[in-house]
């Protein structure tokens, strides 16, 4: 990208710097003096004042404008929920006329506290990260873990807002669920991490309500989704062990014993556990039998309820072995812990522990692409402020072409993930109800693992040329861009690799013999069959016919070829359906009667990519027989396999 070092000179005179959408924490600054010229930060530069800047620059002395300190505007965000065209208009497009009455003043004052209020918080819990203490003055064990004041806050603020209680309240009946999406899309970026205990919390309490609430469980459901700060909890979610990875059928050795009062205590090592300051957790174990015997695989898997911590904040037979050193997310507290007997109580039957945590999965992937779909989001809108601000060879970056083509093209990236977001958390919303068809349901099923593989890689992908968009400060540490660099990088692998969760959509179609893909093609033809009314469109609407085709001509092909077949082709395969959704979304999208232009761009430029490439690189026989074992040989060469 452009970058070009402007020497800035400051005058004596000082004012206070506007945070609306600011990286650091509050503070005050200097008055800029241009050639006599004399403005604040934040103030919006015309062109040709700051072309002129430039030249008048070029006759100062090179030795005094080395020493001068590098100044460049500060990127800024308004209101997040006034400043997102395509949020509105898709709100105004499905939500009933009298709720999106009562929505639109609630996000319009969210977005006004998550600006003053919130994002100088999550900055604040980015700069004090999460301390373990062992033992105290005295060499007592106490294995605290030390969060700051702002990520307490951060938890009083998420049982204010409602941010999980909304989707158990249903005021909004099956749009309840997609109203505590769009809060959460709001609140991610500027949440500090805590968007993370949120998604175990919203997971633990739709298992909860699952199970029926049971009745020893009414207490904690009714915590797990409160508005009291003084009463709300937060969940956590332990399930990966020493031998790590998404394997819990064969990677779980956490052993439960049954207790004469019908409690179990619970027996193992949790390698990595998010939020471990939680209140509360769910965990799989093993049942012992009485001759201390457990049973393998999944079947083996039964789930359980714990508190963390007793009455008096002791920890619950838990030992603290040490936090994990991430590379982002660090500003929340994830911990190896030793169950020395914790008390728990077994909520799932038992042996069917994975079919009961399943529930859990299905909340905290969305709630993963919740986040994916926020920061990819709020780096463009940083990027976009940036490009009015910036100059470099001799005009602003929105005024290069180049760079605005780069920005358009992650635009499209975005707008179709929160499409494709609002799609998913419109359909749980009718499962919750009891308001969704058959088809509804099925899709649900495979939408979830195909959004969230594909929005966590777009992610990495649009965090990565935004920052560049930044040009030298991207890098910088102090901006804050690094940490949302870092914090995106998760998204691609938390709940499920991009691997593991293209497998699980082939699991999907197999199932339900067939039935879920017969849903798909379905709804996508419906969607295309609107779109095709709307005469600009229609370039869009063939490309993706042409790229059903492609898929069904495919899938046909593969049936008659081995299971390795399909495993190679599993990613390229959930590529393809994502695009094709996409595409079908946001040409719908674009078909409503007061679509703008910039709506048709956006999908006529989607659906301008290749949208099948599993099609594409079947032809080119990359799974063909032998496909595998020359992946082998180019992965290891010469050394022996």
């Amino acid at each position: 990208m452009f970058l070009c070092r402007l020497p800035w000179r400051r005058s004596s005179a000082t004012c206070k710097l506007r945070q609306s959408g600011h990286f650091l924490p509050r503070e005050r600054c200097q008055m800029l003096s241009i050639k006599g010229i004399s403005t604040t930060v934040g103030q919006e530069q015309q062109a040709s004042m700051q072309e002129q800047q430039v030249l008048e620059d070029l006759e100062v002395p090179l030795a005094r404008r080395e020493t001068e300190t590098l100044f460049q505007e500060q990127p800024e965000t308004g209101n997040q929920y006034l400043e997102d065209t395509l949020l509105r208009s898709y709100l105004k497009t499905h939500l009933p006329p009298k709720v999106l009455e009562e929505v639109h003043q609630d996000l319009e004052r969210f977005g006004n506290r998550l600006l003053t209020k919130i994002q100088p918080l999550g900055w604040e819990c980015e700069l004090n990260p999460p301390v373990f203490r062992q033992y105290d003055a005295w060499g007592r064990r106490v294995d605290h873990i030390h969060t700051c004041s702002a990520w307490r806050r951060m938890k009083e603020i998420s049982a204010e807002e409602g941010l999980i209680a909304e989707a158990y309240e249903r005021r909004y009946s099956n749009w309840s669920r997609l109203y505590q999406a769009v809060k959460l899309y709001l609140f991610s970026s500027s949440s500090g991490g805590f968007s993370c205990p949120l998604a175990m919390t919203d997971g633990a309490a739709k298992v909860i309500e699952s199970l029926g609430i049971p009745g020893s469980l009414k207490n904690a459901f009714s915590r797990l989704t409160s508005r009291d700060p003084e009463k709300f909890w937060t969940s956590g979610q332990w399930m990966t062990e020493r031998r790590g990875g998404s394997d819990v059928a064969n990677g779980t050795e956490t052993v439960a014993r049954e207790q004469p009062d019908g409690t179990y205590r619970l027996y193992g090592f949790k390698w990595f556990t998010s939020a471990a300051d939680s209140d509360v957790t769910l965990t799989l174990a093993r049942i012992a039998d009485a001759e201390g015997q457990c049973t393998q695989g999944s079947r083996g898997l039964s789930l359980f309820f714990l508190r963390v911590r007793d009455e008096e904040g002791k920890l619950n037979s838990i030992q603290v072995q040490r936090l994990k050193d991430k590379l982002g997310t660090r500003q929340m507290a994830t911990a190896e812990l030793w169950l020395q007997g914790a008390r728990a109580e077994l909520i799932s039957a038992e042996g069917r522990g994975v079919a009961a945590i399943s529930n859990m999965l299905n909340i905290t992937r969305i709630h993963n692409v919740i986040s994916a779909v926020a920061s990819m989001r709020r780096m463009i809108s940083l990027s976009r402020d940036y490009a009015r601000k910036r100059v470099a060879f001799g005009k602003l970056l929105k005024d290069h072409p180049l760079h605005m083509q780069t920005i358009a093209r992650m635009e499209v990236q975005v707008r179709g993930a929160f499409l494709l977001l609002m799609e998913i958390v419109r359909l749980l919303g009718l499962a919750e109800t009891n308001l969704a068809s058959e088809q509804d349901q099925l899709l649900l099923r495979l939408l979830i693992p195909v959004a969230k593989l594909y929005t966590g890689k777009q992610a990495s992908a649009v965090a990565v040329e935004a920052m560049e968009s930044f040009g030298g400060q991207g890098y910088m540490e102090d901006t804050g861009l690094p940490v949302m660099l870092r914090d995106t990088l998760v998204l691609s692998i938390w709940e499920g690799t991009t691997n593991i969760l293209s497998l699980d959509v082939l699991r999907s179609l197999t199932k339900s013999q067939g039935q879920v893909m017969a849903a798909f093609l379905s709804t996508v033809q419906k969607k295309l069959e609107l779109a095709s009314g709307t005469e600009e469109l229609a370039p869009g609407v063939q490309r993706t016919r042409e790229a059903i085709g492609s898929l069904q001509e495919f899938m046909a092909a593969a049936g008659s070829e081995q299971a390795l077949t399909m495993e190679l082709a599993a990613r390229d395969f959930s590529y393809s359906l994502a695009r094709i959704y996409t595409g079908a979304l946001l040409m719908e999208h674009a078909a409503r009667p007061d679509a703008s232009s910039t709506d048709v761009c956006a999908a006529l430029r989607w659906c301008n990519q290749e949208l099948c490439p599993v099609a594409v690189e079947s032809g080119r026989g990359s799974y063909r027989g032998g496909a595998a074992l020359q992946d082998s040989a180019l992965v290891f060469g010469s050394s022996r396999l």
